[in-house]
């Protein structure tokens, strides 16, 4: 069976994974990002994480990378990125990948990618309308409608994290003020707790222990946090109306905490309808390695034509 790798590069790390056409994950390996140092470090970490993988599976065929911002999925380039990956808008990841390790590639937003990963491998299987919240250094977002992705004509469908949810509220580093991202990212949940109990947390983990301790100051600020993102799930599903909202990211690994607060605001019908992504933070890792194995199915569909053969190999996610 085929093997691809699949990266997701975030704000702060780069996860990548070694996979085969039915989803196996054959090995992992994990890099910081380093994004303060700029776009030649960040691509020396990923060049360093896609060597690891292989030297362990010289077979694989080819590569999937998921990004933060918004991506051309035609050629692969980063055509908008914020300062989470400073120096990264104009990076080519399609033609940098081919020529740093000699096989196919392709790329996409992050957020897609997670959302295609999902609805192959994990809580969106078998469904057909879908959107994707990702909630981590920011918040990425995605639509799936009639099973397809909506990328949008300027490659921005489903920027969810930059629609605004308080007019003239914080300001964004999209230039916006008020966006999504500003309240119910991982980011901001930090923001939000330093703000509000005067303490230094360092890390998401720490405000949901204080959380699980039963401290009410924190306790507060989450009661904060998920009615803000149980307004952005309201706002969606007014726009969209969609059969599944996947919520995934950093932040779902301590949904135990959260999550029964979300549901009470989101109300009984719409909260039917949010479930945390199935596949963790590897979502992103999984959607990319489904853009490599699509991406290998398109050249020999070419090659196909190019003999004049007939067929395409049907793609689906179920």
């Amino acid at each position: 069976m085929r093997q691809v790798i699949g990266v997701d590069i975030g704000g702060t790390g780069i996860k990548g994974l070694v996979t085969d056409g039915a989803g196996t994950i054959l090995a992992e390996a994990e890099r910081e990002t380093e994004a303060r140092l700029g776009r030649d470090t960040i691509l020396a970490q990923l060049h360093s994480l896609v060597e690891e993988l292989l030297a362990g599976h010289p077979s694989v065929e080819a590569l999937g990378i998921a990004s933060a911002g918004r991506i051309n999925a035609n050629s692969g380039e980063v055509v908008y990125a914020t300062g989470n990956l400073p120096g990264w808008q104009g990076v080519q990841l399609t033609q940098w990948a081919e020529a740093a390790f000699g096989r196919p590639a392709a790329a996409d937003n992050d957020a897609n990618a997670a959302l295609l990963g999902e609805a192959w491998l994990g809580a969106g299987r078998g469904w057909q309308s879908l959107v994707m919240l990702t909630l981590g250094t920011g918040v990425g977002g995605a639509n799936l409608a009639a099973g397809q992705l909506l990328r949008g004509a300027a490659w921005s469908g489903g920027d969810w994290g930059h629609s605004v949810l308080v007019p003239d509220g914080r300001p964004c580093n999209c230039g916006k003020r008020g966006c999504v991202e500003q309240y119910v990212s991982g980011r901001a949940l930090l923001r939000l707790a330093r703000e509000e109990t005067g303490r230094a947390y360092a890390h998401g983990r720490e405000i949901m222990e204080a959380a699980e301790r039963g401290d009410a100051a924190v306790l507060g600020v989450l009661m904060r946090f998920t009615a803000d993102l149980a307004q952005v799930t309201a706002n969606i599903g007014a726009a969209i109306d969609p059969e599944l909202i996947i919520i995934g990211g950093g932040v779902i690994q301590s949904r135990a905490v959260w999550w029964p607060l979300l549901a009470a605001k989101a109300g009984a019908e719409l909260a039917g309808r949010i479930v945390p992504a199935a596949l963790g933070n590897r979502a992103g890792c999984f959607g990319a390695a489904r853009l490599a194995l699509e991406r290998l199915i398109r050249d020999a569909d070419s090659s196909k034509e190019n003999h004049n053969c007939c067929g395409k190999e049907e793609r689906e996610y179920g």
